[in-house]
């Protein structure tokens, strides 16, 4: 599995709780102790980003990670990683 596209669905779940939460990026990186921009890139699945960030927007949001087997990629990621 591709470690892009492991970020990217990382990010978008990161963004989608952050959403349903009915916070603003600018919230969260508040929440976070973080700037909007580090958000943004952790939303957009970064590499560059550092775990210790990651895991402020994930204690933010009350959430954790979860390691499970990944799942065959969509024609949607297939179609983002080309």
């Amino acid at each position: 599995m591709d470690y892009t596209l492991l970020a990217s669905r990382l990010g978008k779940q990161i963004r989608v709780k952050r959403m349903n939460r009915g916070h603003t990026q600018a919230q969260l990186a508040d929440l976070a102790g973080l700037t909007r921009q580090k958000v943004i890139a952790v939303e957009k699945g970064a590499l560059s980003v550092s775990m210790v960030a990651y895991a402020r927007v994930l204690g933010a949001l009350d959430c954790e990670i979860t390691v499970v087997p990944a799942a065959m990629p969509t024609l949607e990621e297939l179609d983002e990683l080309f």
